[in-house]
């Protein structure tokens, strides 16, 4: 594995442990936040891999969904997770009165925990495959 893509698990790692404090801290807003760019860490893990990155969020979305989902490389739940994420996170930092449940924010977490792992897994068992 590349050192991007260990800097770059490693920030996911970190950001989920942030949002898990914030989550309990009552910090909804905030803890979706940090569930997002867990996620999103994880996923620019995954295209280092590839050597490939992009500046847009969404694009980093689309050629995930495209190249992994798509591909059968990861579960569509995959999708869904990293689109809702982007979605909660696009609202809860720039809409004035966007509220997020301590429901929500314990989804949110809970997504990134798993897809995290996902990407973990699939990195290991790609490493070990070389």
């Amino acid at each position: 594995m590349r050192d991007l893509t260990k800097y770059r698990l490693e920030a996911a790692t970190e950001r989920l442990a942030v949002s898990k404090e914030l989550l309990d801290g009552g910090h909804f807003k905030d803890s979706v936040n940090r569930s997002y760019y867990a996620i999103f860490s994880a996923t620019r893990a995954l295209l280092s891999e590839a050597y490939v990155d992009f500046k847009k969020h969404s694009a980093v979305i689309s050629y995930f969904r495209r190249e992994y989902v798509k591909g059968g490389l990861f579960d569509v739940k995959f999708s869904s997770y990293i689109g809702d994420a982007f979605r909660i996170r696009q609202y809860s930092d720039y809409e004035d009165f966007f509220a997020v449940s301590n429901e929500e924010a314990e989804t949110q977490y809970q997504h990134a925990v798993e897809f995290v792992a996902a990407v973990k897994k699939y990195l290991e068992d790609a490493d070990e495959n070389c």
